[in-house]
């Protein structure tokens, strides 16, 4: 049985198909850019949260299916209702599962001027578009379930 080489030949030069595998990922790697090496690839609004002044943390939360923030987070977001009373800034955290059970991680972020930005974080969700989202209101209102005046 003769041996036959996996490297192609092509014109003068001859390149294995590992290396060319790997400069095709290098080449990806170099046109997204490194957001991609932080999973925010030309997704501006998580571009825009990566890229924010941080504000004093009020903590992260973990929601369970089904649970709800106002309930299982009343600590953080008396944090924010101080902040906010204050005329300070601040963040909040809080994960939970989709009902197919995949992660979506939203940040909460009240500006000093009060107010509030909510960031959502979709890249792990299977079942959405896989971006982020961008919300704000000027006039935040803490009931038991972060939401603003209409």
């Amino acid at each position: 049985m003769a041996y036959r080489s996996r490297t192609r030949r092509s014109g003068t030069g001859a390149v294995p198909a590992g290396a060319r595998f790997a400069a095709v990922v290098a080449a990806s790697l170099l046109t997204t850019g490194c957001g991609a090496l932080n999973g925010v690839v030309n997704d501006p609004v998580g571009e825009r949260w990566e890229s924010r002044t941080g504000l004093p943390s009020c903590g992260e939360v973990s929601l369970e299916q089904g649970e709800e923030m106002g309930k299982r987070a009343a600590r953080e977001i008396a944090c924010l209702r101080r902040a906010l009373g204050n005329s300070e800034g601040a963040e909040l955290e809080a994960t939970y599962p989709t009902t197919e059970g995949d992660l979506i991680r939203e940040y909460y972020r009240l500006t000093p001027s009060g107010r509030l930005e909510v960031y959502t974080d979709g890249t792990d969700d299977r079942h959405s578009d896989g971006t982020w989202s961008f919300t704000e209101c000027h006039t935040p209102e803490w009931l038991p379930e972060i939401s603003c005046d209409r």
